[in-house]
C-alpha cells in the first residue's frame, strides 16, 4: 500500500478544496454524508419518510435538491424529496415559469 509522502498527497477530509467540482462540494457537508445509500433509495413511503427525517435540517438540504432537479436525477430522496415529490415540484416550476 503506497503511503503519501507529502501533505499534498493525502486524502482531504472537511471544507471542501479546489479538487472538489464545486457542483457537489455541498456533499461534505450533508447529513446523509456516511449513511447506508440504500436509505436514500427507497421501495415504499416509508422508507421515504425514513430518509426524508435525515434530510431534516440538513446545512446543505436546498443545494441536494437543486442538485437533483437541475440534473433530472430521477432516482431516490434529494433534498429531502422523493422522486415523485421532484416530479410535482418542476412541473409547478415550469408551470409558472420560476426557478424555485
Amino acid at each position: 500500500m503506497h503511503k503519501p509522502d507529502k501533505p499534498d498527497e493525502r486524502p482531504h477530509r472537511g471544507a471542501p478544496g479546489p479538487e472538489q467540482d464545486p457542483a457537489t462540494s455541498w456533499m461534505t457537508f450533508a447529513y446523509c454524508r456516511g449513511a447506508d445509500p440504500e436509505v436514500f433509495f427507497p421501495h415504499d413511503g416509508v422508507g421515504v419518510e425514513v430518509a426524508s427525517r435525515i434530510c431534516v435540517g440538513c446545512p446543505v438540504r436546498e443545494p441536494c435538491l437543486e442538485y437533483a432537479l437541475a440534473h433530472r436525477i430521477e432516482d431516490g430522496v434529494w433534498g429531502g424529496l422523493s422522486e415523485r415529490a421532484r416530479r410535482r415540484l418542476l412541473a409547478s416550476r415550469a408551470a409558472t415559469g420560476g426557478s424555485r
